[in-house]
């Protein structure tokens, strides 16, 4: 027996502790294997559970106030009201049978689903190229920061959209609207710009006008047939609920729209998820982005394994929305009778899932069992392959 090993077995002796089947135990005096260390006395057995839960991570998107013009309204939620979501904000828009969201821009990126509705959007991009596209429900767009945009209701049916940006603090005062700019610019500068006559601009608003009420157009007309489509590599739509599942599984199913496959949507990826009564979204985290989501319908119930260790639980319904930062373990299960609708964003083109199940699948066994200090024939029957979607045990057939 060499002095290292003499020194543990004599030492764990003394200390009336026994020998393990894989060898001596170490000494518990704050000496490493071989290495000139101060010794020590005191240790620290694990690192504590912090006290306390997590930060507010959920909110009423919903139930938030309302910004409301003669053609719809909006709501908004952003880091103010929900701190924890720095890196993006959500609203919620509705546009009247008539209804235009004017013509505006903003530094932040736009993400949009349609959840009922269809309306005819106009895009100019950074290069004066324009887009006149329609939406219908399920289809999501995504304006890049600077793309002009306005937006405007087909049909006798209201249309509305739930939006994120990829800022926290986006808000109304990120918004550049064409009434409000127009209307604050020297009419003197203003006219030798437009050269159109005095009368013209003593027409137009005062102000902004936001989303401003106007005539119905039917979906069989003329202007709502007037598509200008640009190339798919460059279109800001996607037809999200009608690509295929990236993952399916317990009745239910996700969808997802990265840049591989909306390439104008660099810097998000949106996606939808139907889960089944009682289904849940297995645990998992996203290494590159944070996650924002809404509640369509239905009622959820959303765990975190927040920074510093602390864990949240929060249970959601239609009109709440959820914020999960970056690389925090996170699940989703379905506590309602209906399936749940949950559409959402991450803030990266890329799209990435880790799923928990996942890493306990791929760990060569031995490796498994001594991190979880059992033995190798506990984790044996763990599964080879991981799933999105499960059920609990106790619902399985």
């Amino acid at each position: 027996m060499d002095q290292t090993n003499r020194r543990m077995f004599l030492g764990a002796l003394a200390a009336g502790g026994s020998l393990a089947a894989g060898g001596a135990r170490a000494v518990e005096d704050g000496h490493a294997s071989g290495a000139d260390v101060a010794p020590d006395s005191t240790f620290l057995r694990t690192i504590p559970r912090k006290a306390g839960t997590a930060p507010a991570f959920t909110a009423s998107l919903d139930g938030g106030p309302i910004k409301a013009t003669s053609g719809g309204w909006a709501r908004e939620i952003t880091t103010h009201q929900l701190p924890i979501a720095t890196g993006i904000a959500g609203a919620h828009i509705f546009l009247n049978a008539g209804g235009v969201r004017e013509m505006h821009w903003h530094a932040s990126a736009e993400w949009g689903y349609i959840i009922a509705g269809h309306c005819q959007a106009t895009v100019i991009d950074e290069a004066g190229e324009m887009e006149v596209v329609n939406f219908g429900p399920g289809d999501t767009w995504y304006f890049p920061g600077g793309h002009a945009h306005a937006i405007q209701t087909l049909g006798t049916e209201p249309c509305h959209a739930i939006l994120a940006f990829d800022d926290g603090l986006f808000g109304e005062h990120g918004t550049f609207g064409l009434t409000d700019w127009m209307s604050r610019i020297d009419p003197t500068l203003l006219r030798g710009t437009l050269n159109v006559p005095e009368a013209t601009l003593a027409a137009l608003p005062g102000g902004e006008t936001y989303i401003i009420q106007g005539p119905v157009v039917p979906r069989d007309s003329v202007a709502a047939r007037a598509e200008r489509l640009l190339p798919p590599a460059r279109s800001h739509r996607f037809a999200l609920a009608d690509a295929a599942a990236c993952a399916e599984g317990a009745g239910s199913a996700m969808r997802v729209a990265p840049a591989s496959a909306f390439p104008v949507s660099s810097g998000m990826t949106g996606f939808l998820v139907r889960l089944a009564p009682g289904a849940v979204h297995a645990p998992h985290w996203h290494t590159r982005a944070n996650e924002w989501h809404y509640v369509v319908r239905g009622r959820t119930r959303v765990t975190l394994f927040a920074q510093d260790k602390h864990m949240g639980v929060a249970e959601l319904g239609p009109g709440d929305c959820a914020y999960l930062p970056r690389a925090c373990g996170h699940s989703v299960e379905n506590i309602g009778a209906e399936t749940a609708e949950i559409v959402g964003v991450h803030d990266s083109g890329l799209f990435d899932e880790t799923l928990l199940a996942t890493w306990l699948a791929r760990v060569p066994r031995p490796m498994l069992a001594a991190n979880l200090g059992v033995r190798e024939q506990a984790v044996a029957g763990f599964p080879s392959v991981a799933q999105t979607f499960s059920r609990p045990v106790k619902d399985r057939t």
